[in-house]
């Protein structure tokens, strides 16, 4: 029986949590995640952890932050004084922002708190410094030719 390595491609079900037990992601109810395995399509940590499997396979393991979305990083968290923010957006908490770089790629970011004198914006991936849980099902091989 083939198994699972760098250059397939791939089909999986998994779902993902958190050390509390929460469902962050999963593609129960929908279609299999499919990617090249080796092509850094998705985290290390995950890739890594499925090479080897046989399809029917199912296993349980975890992913450090250094292998997921890396660690936090407080320099990634920015204070905006309201008076800066711009007219046209109303900032509330939760909402996601594209800022420009100043090397003038974009980055993701999102309102994290609001007060009278700044609006607080994280650019931390929002699984940053989290031990992610994932079980995965190894549905398909497609192995290249």
């Amino acid at each position: 029986m083939t198994t699972l390595k760098n250059g397939d491609s791939v089909k999986v079900h998994y779902t993902g949590t958190l050390e509390d037990g929460r469902v962050f992601d999963t593609s129960k109810g929908r279609d299999p995640l499919e990617f090249k395995a080796g092509d850094g399509q998705i985290i290390t940590g995950f890739e890594n952890a499925i090479l080897g499997m046989k399809v029917g396979e199912t296993r349980d393991f975890e992913v450090a932050p250094d292998e997921a979305y890396g660690h936090r990083q407080e320099e990634m968290v920015l204070e905006v004084p309201v008076g800066e923010f711009p007219d046209h957006i109303e900032p509330k908490i939760g909402m996601r922002l594209q800022l420009k770089q100043q090397q003038g790629s974009p980055l993701e970011v999102v309102i994290t708190d609001i007060s009278n004198e700044a609006v607080t914006l994280d650019g931390n991936h929002p699984l940053a410094g989290q031990t992610l849980h994932f079980q995965v099902e190894l549905l398909e091989i497609a192995t290249p030719a």
